[in-house]
């Protein structure tokens, strides 16, 4: 099938109706204009991903002579000052199909092009440049700006056309070539992470940011973006409230306008729990398609539930008892309980989506929500979760979807007595099926896995852990990730603005940013990693303090 007028349009429809998606870019932040190149690659981006999810749209050339590029300002990148043979957006896409086939030498290009009468057409050309205009053009004409943004839409085009089954040119490096060099040493010095994770961060925010929104209407004084900075500036400064916060703010900005702590605290106020999760769930979606072009990127695998929660509350909770409860140890204190849901394993560790947990609300309804909004972003293979998520109607849920699970279980009267069987013969390990009774008769099929703890400091059946597995015992050693959400936790919570505010969306909102700075750091260090090594190793070189640092440098802050 072939690209249609109406096909055509359709692209740019649904690319209209995406709530979180401003297109052109150029136009959704002051950071950029029409001449910002970082602004047409992350349009390239955009397009792209919806172009090629078109049965019509079959391979990439259609692309490159579609493209929308007439509001770009190229004079900043055109070293020529006098009058030209061809304009610069002209030779762009031929540049563009040039780097899709990677041919070598501008040749190839001009051979193609003479064969093919009807793409100069499309392209609008009168005549095909030869060997030596393009040559000029490239070396002597494009800024090594503009040359760059050329090698990274091509890289983009070829990676969405990849990943929506379209045929391409070429196998498409998954790695950007901008910032590695394969002479540069594998190991990098703290200065060269330092430069690329500048970079990258850079990137990074400029995606996921804009998929927040305060909706204050036309006309305010303050930007929008300038809310945002400050919630990241919270998040450097260890206990910082709002409102020392952003006298602070208004010295270390070189914003002219930023918003005050009560104005502050009042927008967030505004906000409905939904709200916000969409927000979050829009700028995480933005996130996986930005590192979603490495290799090194898991869309697919491990993810872990759990519940974390606040500091416990030490005020008055007239008034708040459903938001402000128990805490998950049996004890006499209050607090806020928070649920996310996490990549976990060979994946970046991105949170996926989060929600406040309130009383009466369901462990099995707590986990099908947030398997909800992750399916919807990733594709799940396994579950891991604490043991106050044993429950027979969850592990049933769970199969029913077609996902393995671990589970801890918790040991009641039967599970004990098999564990000193279990030690009277001094065996490490035992595996045993199990039926438990979801009512009426109906049954959820598990497996019991015995393992005995080594070093314990228990000498009787408290020796033994027993898991919950629908995937018999080759998954067990996959439960070991499940830490990984614990670790997160300590970082997010680091990255939280302190507040004594009862207000359940605001509290909510401290959270949710916070998940989302842990899922920028994480990402960022992915990327880094990536750009000059080649590879991901799970242990991350670039550290959160210089990611919030940057973010904030970013953002308008210092």
């Amino acid at each position: 099938m072939a690209m249609t007028p109406e096909s055509r349009r359709t692209v740019f429809r649904q690319i209209a109706h995406c709530s979180y998606i401003d297109w052109p870019t150029y136009g959704s932040s002051p950071l950029f204009d029409r001449s910002s190149l970082p602004a047409l690659e992350s349009d390239v981006r955009v397009v792209a991903k919806t172009w090629f999810q078109q049965v019509e749209h079959e391979g990439v050339e259609p692309f490159v002579h579609t493209l929308p590029l007439a509001y770009v300002q190229f004079d900043a990148h055109d070293r020529y000052a006098g009058s030209t043979s061809y304009e610069i957006e002209t030779l762009f896409r031929l540049f563009l199909l040039k780097e899709l086939y990677d041919w070598d030498h501008e040749t190839a290009l001009v051979e193609y092009l003479t064969k093919h009468p009807d793409l100069c057409d499309q392209l609008g050309l009168e005549s095909v440049p030869d060997q030596s205009t393009l040559w000029r053009s490239w070396h002597h004409r494009f800024t090594a700006e503009l040359q760059d943004t050329v090698e990274t839409a091509a890289r983009t085009i070829l990676i969405k056309a990849q990943n929506a089954g379209v045929s391409v040119p070429r196998e498409p490096e998954r790695q950007s070539r901008r910032h590695y060099d394969e002479n540069e040493e594998s190991d990098p010095d703290d200065q060269t992470v330092l430069e690329q994770a500048e970079t990258v961060t850079e990137q990074v925010s400029r995606v996921a940011f804009p998929a927040f929104s305060l909706d204050r209407g036309e006309g305010c004084e303050i930007h929008e973006n300038a809310y945002w900075d400050l919630q990241t500036y919270l998040g450097l400064r260890e206990n910082l409230a709002v409102n020392e916060g952003a006298r602070s703010f208004i010295h270390e900005s070189n914003r002219e306008r930023t918003p005050l702590g009560h104005a502050h605290r009042e927008h967030l106020r505004d906000l409905s729990i939904e709200q916000i999760r969409e927000m979050y769930r829009q700028a995480v979606s933005r996130l996986l398609d930005r590192v979603a072009e490495t290799e090194a990127f898991y869309r697919a695998g491990i993810v872990a539930i759990d519940i974390t929660e606040s500091d416990p509350f030490t005020g008055d909770r007239d008034g708040h008892e459903d938001e402000i409860i128990g805490t998950k140890e049996n004890t006499d204190e209050y607090a806020y309980q928070w649920a996310t849901i996490q990549m976990v394993g060979n994946a970046v560790p991105i949170v996926l989506d989060a929600r406040p947990v309130r009383k009466g609300d369901t462990r099995k309804e707590i986990v099908e929500d947030l398997l909800d909004s992750a399916e919807a972003a990733v594709h799940v293979d396994n579950v891991l979760m604490d043991r106050e998520f044993d429950s027979q109607h969850i592990l049933e849920m769970l199969s029913q979807r077609g996902l393995s699970y671990v589970v801890p279980k918790r040991m009641q009267t039967s599970e004990k007595a098999q564990a000193k069987r279990l030690l009277k013969r001094d065996k490490d390990r035992y595996e045993t099926d199990r039926k438990l009774h979801l009512g009426d008769n109906e049954w959820h099929s598990t497996t019991l896995i015995y393992r005995r703890k080594e070093n314990s400091a228990h000498t009787d059946h408290r020796q033994y852990s027993v898991f919950m597995t629908n995937r018999k015992s080759g998954l067990l050693p996959e439960y070991g990730y499940r830490w990984e959400i614990e670790s997160g936790y300590k970082s997010i919570k680091r990255f939280m603005g302190a507040t004594t505010s009862k207000n359940f969306s605001l509290r909510f909102f401290y959270f949710a940013f916070a998940c989302l700075l842990y899922s920028i750091w994480r990402a960022v260090d992915l990327l880094v990693q990536v750009q000059l090594t080649g590879e991901y190793e799970h242990s991350p070189i670039v550290t959160a303090d210089n990611t919030l640092t940057l973010v904030k440098k970013e953002t308008g802050i210092g």
